[in-house]
């Protein structure tokens, strides 16, 4: 007599494929912790600019410096706009703009070390 067989299930091999997306995806998430905190400090300095009305071109080269990081994950020119925002900002600060806080100041501040 024919024995028959059953088709083997393999539930290893789907659990391992997810396991894979998951771990290709942290490491898209976070390549560089250093770019990706003054590119939040860039977004945060120009949502503040732009709140205030201050220096509509430093706005629109902080709005394309992010689009070009964005493209090539390069991030000298956020540096270059980030030292840019923060001497606005503290120029600010120091004319008693109730708009600019410390706290903004300090994130910019933190973002531009090594």
């Amino acid at each position: 007599m024919a024995k028959l067989t059953a088709a083997k299930k393999t539930p290893a091999a789907v659990p391992a494929e997810k396991k894979q997306v998951k771990v290709a995806s942290k490491a898209k998430s976070s390549p560089n912790g250093s770019a990706l905190s003054i590119e939040k400090a860039c977004e945060s300095s120009l949502e503040l600019l732009r709140k205030l009305d201050l220096e509509p071109g430093l706005q629109a080269d902080i709005q394309w410096c992010l689009g070009s990081y964005r493209a090539d994950g390069n991030p000298i020119g956020l540096f270059q706009m980030a030292e840019r925002a923060l001497a606005v900002f503290e120029r600010e600060k120091a004319a008693k703009n109730k708009g600019v806080s410390t706290k903004i100041i300090g994130e910019l501040a933190k973002a531009l070390k090594p």
